[in-house]
């Protein structure tokens, strides 16, 4: 038990302190890879190749004034950035990010808390973060803040539902909620973003949804609302928004990585994850791990400045016309599927069965994106039926 405390509190300590410094240094990221893409130079002043700007820019925050308006409400003006900060970074406890360090006192497992329940742990805890955007908004006695809010909360609730029912076909196929157990059915038959292609894809847009990005950013839009929910907030309060949207990137990236592409599983090896534990695949899956996440924060933030922001029409019918009625069809051809495989032809669950389903998939995939989606489902700025 003393072993069990002292590991779990380092690895709270190693995890979270790493967590922030990687939202600070993905701030940095951000603004250099933007900069790229617009062929400039982006920060590049303080420090080494600007690596010491996301210090500056802190220090920057802690050292400006607080500002409180007269009629806003006090106490939950306060305690808004807390509650939209603390669930962000709660929810990365529970994703393992490496193969099981071995100690002389036995395998250390590298994850904080190796929930039986893990998934449903990160659904939980992701959907209390809207709750501070609301009280920023409201508390502020602002009205654009107020609809900052309100659209915040529509947005979350709507694409909630597409990203926990994206999740489910997970969960059929896996027959566990626990992440490392997802992770260990996905190294003996193959990745889930294979077998699950159309999950994937819409768990990707409703991830995207839920972390407010572009072209997602509909309860921040600056044309129209200033600056959404935290127009009133200054200094570190109006950071911590930031660092919460970018801990939710991570986390969000961490679970795609996790759910959909194996997790902290190196590609076509069974090295990593046969054998007893050693200090060299706790590394290398590490890496492995780390990879897989950066990736998607690298999509994160090329699609935001690629792609212009949605109509607020269009990002609600998008989740309830079309990603909603999508998994709901979607779950059942899965299950049927998973049942005729496996209960009729008697097929175990391996390499055959998740290319059968990638069949399933990809033939899916077809008559969505070329076959259905030709204007018909998600219209553009011209109605449908206008010429």
């Amino acid at each position: 038990m003393t072993f069990f405390l002292i590991a779990s509190g380092v690895k709270i300590v190693v995890v979270f302190t790493a967590i922030m410094v990687g939202v600070a240094l993905l701030t940095l990221a951000e603004r250099r890879i933007c900069a790229w893409m617009q062929d400039r130079l982006g920060p590049n002043r303080v420090g080494p190749q600007g690596l010491l700007q996301p210090a500056a820019d802190g220090l920057k925050n802690l050292l400006k004034e607080e500002t409180l308006p007269a009629s806003a409400d006090r106490v939950l003006f306060l305690l808004a950035p807390a509650i939209s900060f603390t669930p962000a970074l709660l929810t990365f406890a529970v994703i393992p990010f490496a193969r099981a360090l071995p100690t002389r006192w036995g395998a250390v497992p590298m994850v904080v808390a190796d929930l039986p329940v893990g998934f449903l742990y990160i659904l939980a805890l992701s959907s209390l973060g809207v709750y501070g955007i609301v009280l920023a908004g409201w508390s502020s006695n602002n009205k654009y803040a107020l609809l900052g809010g309100l659209r915040s909360t529509a947005q979350m609730i709507s694409y909630e539902i597409a990203l926990g029912m994206s999740t489910v076909a997970v969960l059929l196929l896996a027959g566990n909620v626990s992440l490392s157990q997802v992770v260990a059915r996905q190294q003996e038959g193959g990745w889930y973003v294979l077998s699950l292609t159309l999950a994937f894809f819409v768990f990707l847009v409703a991830a995207l949804a839920e972390t407010n990005r572009v072209p997602f950013d509909l309860p921040e839009a600056e044309a129209e609302l200033v600056a959404g929910y935290h127009t009133e907030y200054s200094a570190m309060k109006f950071s911590m928004f930031y660092i919460a949207e970018y801990a939710n990137m991570v986390t969000a990236s961490a679970l795609m990585a996790t759910l959909f592409f194996g997790g902290w599983d190196i590609p076509f090896t069974h090295w990593d994850d046969s054998g007893d534990p050693t200090l060299l695949k706790t590394l290398l899956t590490l890496v492995a791990f780390v990879v897989k996440t950066g990736f998607f924060l690298f999509l994160y933030i090329w699609i935001r400045w690629t792609l212009p922001r949605f109509r607020y029409d269009q990002l609600m019918a998008l989740g309830w016309k079309v990603l909603l009625p999508l998994t709901l069809a979607y779950l059942a051809i899965l299950a049927t599927a998973i049942w005729f495989l496996k209960d009729r032809l008697g097929w175990p669950y391996g390499v055959p069965f998740s290319l059968a389903l990638f069949g399933l998939n990809a033939a899916l995939c077809v008559v969505l994106f070329w076959v259905l989606d030709r204007g018909h489902i998600v219209s553009g700025s011209v109605a449908q039926g206008e010429t």
